[in-house]
């Protein structure tokens, strides 16, 4: 539920219908994710918290393979680096929005989405292409798709204290407690807190194979201790203004497992990772049609990363990175069925490291400038946006990298076939580039100040339909085919045995297809059936002319992957089962002999009970994963856990 300020808010969502009235105060527009994933031009793919019980989902990056075109690059276990690529293009194309402003890394480009909690998360949507909510910072709609994590808001219907304690508890030394504490301090001001605390082992057992010999082994030097906090801070003075601040904290400090490969695996790398940052949003509506927002933000990382492979001693490492973002957005809704948006951001980022050798300590100003606008008439909704970027980069020390300037055109499109059924067809087009990371520009011996941007282009044809049925029954399907190409692509080349050098050789091109299907059945009035499934065809062929590779399948793509969960809502206990294939990958580009990785079905079922005491609410759950214990691998030598459990208790005031 989302509360607008004037009609210039209600433009700004997705269920708007762009009327001008002078008369409107207070509007509160209630659009289900459902309905925003059928509704939207361009393809919208959403999983909010009911559906995280209801469907058996474990965790942020279980949340993520529920949604379609979605590839997860998963190291194992609890502590395993989890980074999201979307429709081929790679993780750094896709940027992770959290509660409205975008995250970064300037050093790798690539998000850990494991960082996140999704106990206290309220919803997870991915957008592919351009955005349809014109009324964002230019950083949000600056990347061939978004992944946005929305967090739990605060009560708004009273001042009483409102508590939730958490402890999981799993396989291999799990423990997890988890609690967040809420309150209205008045009708204007808010105030939300919450922290965890995450302890692992990871020692989960498997089968290393050679050739005709398997021994049976446990995964070592796994050990993860994860520490995880945010304040969250409301105020609304009234109607037309509001102000939210937000304070996070994480703080990772973990062994990291090594290959298995034949007889190794032993390991003696640690790294710690710390990232805090506070951002602030302030939005309002002045009753002109007008809308402005803004948003300020300092985020700090600093990793710590320890060798004790390295001969003759610990080899150690630590990297710094910070940044500082403004944005603002001004919206105007001149006429009836128009509005226009215009929004500009500015960041600073800066690198520096231990090891002077590895970097030059480089630094990066960007500018983004966004003009959008939307028209919605009767069954039509047309979204077109021209963003224009500017990147600035200087190095303290040695030569820099090139700037880039760039101009990106979007445009996409739905109509409503007829007028008393939600059944659309969307059609969307968008161009979009990202900039060289800081390892691809400046780590010793790998990168190269020379490099291009990558630049994409995307097309996107597809149709939708949601219907209600009988008595709190309805259904819900999406269908988009794509093609995507991607220009001067990045990849690493051996310049001689021992140094390797980034370069623009690449070209990648995509044909797909994704599929999503949701269908909610009520057989009485306490039974209720939940069916939601999804299925994604992608094949992501190297495009590069004179490559001996040409038209093989980009590594770690698969061509085939689909999930489905069956949940039962009934008096007693509820259940849900789930599983998800994939297909078999490649674990390099070349496709070189014994380097594909197998697919697999992963399965598991969840079931828990809901009781209630007075004002206080409780549930009891048991989830099993990997319920057939099969031994798979999503990243080469790097085995995934087998079957384990998980038992969490919940308290609720």
């Amino acid at each position: 539920m989302m509360l607008c300020m004037g009609v210039g808010h209600v433009y700004a969502q997705r269920n708007d219908r762009g009327i001008k009235s002078d008369t409107l105060k207070n509007v509160t527009v209630t659009s289900s994710l459902r309905e925003r994933d059928v509704e939207s031009t361009a393809p919208e793919y959403s999983i909010d918290r009911e559906k995280f019980t209801k469907l058996g989902v474990t965790d942020i990056s279980d949340a993520l393979l529920r949604l379609p075109g979605i590839t997860l690059r998963d190291y194992g276990g609890a502590g395993g680096m989890k980074t999201v690529s979307v429709r081929g293009f790679g993780a750094q194309h896709t940027s992770v929005v959290y509660d409205g402003v975008a995250l970064s890394d300037c050093q790798s480009g690539q998000i850990d989405v494991s960082r996140y909690s999704l106990d206290n998360v309220n919803a997870v949507s991915l957008v592919v292409g351009d955005n349809e909510d014109i009324f964002i910072p230019v950083k949000n709609a600056a990347s061939a798709a978004s992944l946005h994590i929305s967090t739990l808001k605060t009560p708004t219907d009273d001042t009483a204290p409102h508590l939730t304690a958490l402890l999981r508890l799993g396989s291999w030394g799990y423990t997890n407690p988890f609690v967040r504490y809420d309150q209205n301090l008045s009708d204007k001001v808010s105030v939300g807190v919450m922290g965890e605390y995450i302890y692992a082992e990871n020692d989960y057992p498997f089968t290393l194979y050679n050739v005709t010999y398997s021994t049976k082994e446990r995964r070592n030097n796994s050990v993860m201790n994860s520490g995880h906090g945010e304040v969250n801070m409301t105020w609304m003075p009234n109607t037309s203004n509001h102000l939210s601040l937000k304070l996070y904290y994480y703080d990772n400090d973990r062994q990291l497992p090594g290959m298995v490969h034949y007889y190794t695996n032993d390991n003696k790398e640690t790294q710690r990772d710390q990232n805090c940052f506070a951002q602030l949003s302030y939005r309002t509506y002045n009753r002109k049609n007008l809308s402005y927002s803004a948003v300020a933000k300092f985020n700090y990382a600093m990793t710590d990363y320890k060798d004790g492979n390295y001969t003759g001693g610990i080899k150690d490492h630590q990297y710094w990175q910070r940044e500082v973002y403004a944005s603002s957005s001004l919206l105007y809704v001149p006429v009836e069925h128009w509005a226009v948006d215009y929004s500009v951001d500015y960041a600073f980022n800066n690198f520096t490291g231990s090891d002077e050798a590895t970097y030059s300590d480089p630094y990066r100003h960007t500018v983004l400038q966004s003009v959008a606008a939307k028209y919605r008439v009767d069954r039509l909704t047309a979204v077109a946006r021209g963003i224009y970027s500017l990147y600035y980069n200087r190095a303290t020390a040695g030569k820099s990298a090139d700037d880039i300037h760039h101009f990106s055109p979007s445009v996409s499109v739905n109509y409503q076939l007829l007028a008393d059924e939600k059944l659309f067809l969307r059609a969307s087009y968008k161009d979009i580039f990202r900039a060289p990371s800081f390892n691809e520009s400046y780590y010793f011996h790998y990168g190269s100040t020379d490099l291009k941007p990558e630049s994409t282009d995307q097309i996107n044809l597809g149709m939708t339909w949601s219907h209600d049925y009988g008595e709190g029954s309805n259904f819900a399907f999406t269908l988009d085919g794509y093609c995507n190409h991607v220009r001067d692509k990045i990849v690493a080349v051996p310049y001689n045995m021992f140094i390797w050098r980034t370069v623009n050789v690449g070209k990648v091109e995509t044909v797909g297809v994704d599929a999503a299907a949701s269908v909610s059945h009520a057989l009485s009035a306490q039974h209720k059936l939940l069916l939601s499934g999804n299925y994604t065809y992608q094949k992501v062929k190297n495009k590069t002319m004179d490559s001996e590779y040409y038209g093989l399948q980009i590594a770690y793509t698969p061509e085939h992957t689909g999930t489905l969960s069956v949940g039962w809502e009934n008096p007693w206990v509820n259940m849900s089962v789930h599983g998800t294939r994939v297909s078999s990958r490649w674990a390099n580009n070349e496709h070189y002999p014994g380097t594909m990785i197998d697919g697999y079905t992963e399965c598991g079922i969840t079931a828990y009970r809901d009781f209630r005491c007075r004002k206080n609410n409780f549930q009891i759950r048991f989830d099993i994963k990997n319920l057939f214990n099969e031994q798979y691998e999503i990243v080469r030598f790097y085995p995934m856990p087998s079957r384990s459990w998980m038992v969490t208790m919940k308290y609720a005031l």
